[in-house]
């Protein structure tokens, strides 16, 4: 088709696009600003560096991009700041608000939104799943060397399940930095509480197990900026986890008091 050379004046004078022109117009900028926006979120990633074989020896920048070495910083702390946590629920985490454009991998703007705080939480946690080779572990694949993503849903619901209330949950993990302290942080530990039945190395189905969940929360731009999105309510996570109780069958635990609730690393 042979676009148009010519325009009208507009009320001031200045040559107006004809709408051919227009559309034209707006699907480059359109082309050109998801391209930009493309590079801008899947930066090139950095090799990761020979000769590591354990978390021990991988940098707390893992092997990302500029922008992942600073999420996988923020991942990668191995201890708490002695900041006493707060109380939250679970509605107040699936509220926060997701940030803006560019802002998902600006750590700054993230922790203008709370990243960084110690929080805790209880929930029922309905499935611990082992994770694979990441950037921020230098690709290692050892079940020692990987996380553990723990999905967690409101304590609220009275039979919740993970076919049902996943869509609606949020995310904790278990990082290696972290087990190398608290070395029962591991799926198999958690699981086999969540579901007595479950074997590794099946997926988890069923069970729940009540949990109170105390660490760092952090918003993982990993998913949000990039092209892997997972079934739950956002993006915010506590990550690293730092302590992890649960209520035995037929006891009463809550929040606000120590009573009841039994140490992932003392059983």
């Amino acid at each position: 088709m042979r676009m148009s050379r010519q325009s009208r004046q507009g009320p001031l004078g200045s040559k107006e696009k004809s709408p051919l022109m227009k559309r034209s117009s707006i699907v480059f900028l359109s082309v050109f600003v998801c391209a930009s926006s493309a590079n801008a979120q899947h930066p090139t990633p950095t090799p990761c560096p020979p000769g590591v074989t354990e978390i021990s020896n991988c940098q707390v920048e893992g092997c990302g991009s500029e922008a992942d070495a600073e999420l996988n910083k923020a991942k990668n702390i191995r201890s708490p700041d002695g900041t006493t946590p707060t109380l939250r629920t679970v509605q107040w985490w699936k509220e926060l608000k997701n940030p803006r454009g560019a802002d998902c991998r600006n750590r700054e703007k993230l922790r203008e939104l709370g990243e960084g705080e110690m929080m805790r939480v209880v929930a029922w946690a309905l499935a611990a799943r082992a994770e694979g080779p990441e950037t921020c572990n230098c690709k290692l694949g050892e079940p020692k060397d990987t996380d553990n993503h723990i999905v967690l849903v409101d304590s609220k619901l009275k039979r919740p399940t993970l076919k049902v209330n996943e869509r609606h949950s949020v995310t904790a993990e278990f990082t290696p930095r972290v087990r190398l302290d608290h070395p029962n942080f591991t799926q198999e530990k958690l699981q086999s509480l969540i579901d007595p039945t479950w074997k590794s190395p099946q997926k988890p189905k069923k069970g729940k197990l009540l949990v109170r969940v105390t660490g760092r929360l952090m918003f993982d731009s990993e998913h949000y900026c990039g092209p892997f999105t997972l079934k739950r309510e956002n993006d915010w996570e506590i990550h690293p986890v730092f302590k992890m109780e649960y209520c035995p069958e037929g006891k009463k635990c809550t929040g606000a008091s120590d009573e009841n609730w039994v140490d992932l690393d003392s059983d």
